[in-house]
């Protein structure tokens, strides 16, 4: 199994580079690291579960200064991909490829 993400700034339209992110599962930190130039973080291997990625907007947002999306790893050979699309006042995701 393995994760990734991507942030688009939205108001820019532009990725989001270094941004910090964090995984958690079980309220325990299971992974952690910055956007690339492109905006993304891949290679992470959380294993099975409820999972929480933080992601620290506060640099591109001052509404929302942390975005946190909760999702589930129900088969840990596939791939799981979580975008975050991010807005001033609005932010969206969806599960990618």
């Amino acid at each position: 199994m393995s994760f990734s993400t991507h942030i688009l700034n939205a108001a820019t339209g532009r990725p989001a580079a270094g941004v910090a992110v964090r995984l958690e599962r079980d309220g325990t930190v299971v992974a952690r690291g910055r956007t690339d130039d492109d905006g993304r973080i891949k290679g992470w291997n959380p294993g099975r579960g409820v999972h929480r990625v933080v992601f620290d907007t506060g640099g591109l947002s001052t509404f929302y200064p942390e975005v946190v999306i909760a999702f589930t790893v129900d088969d840990p050979d596939q791939h799981y991909h979580v975008p975050l699309l991010l807005s001033p006042f609005a932010y969206s995701t969806y599960r990618g490829s």
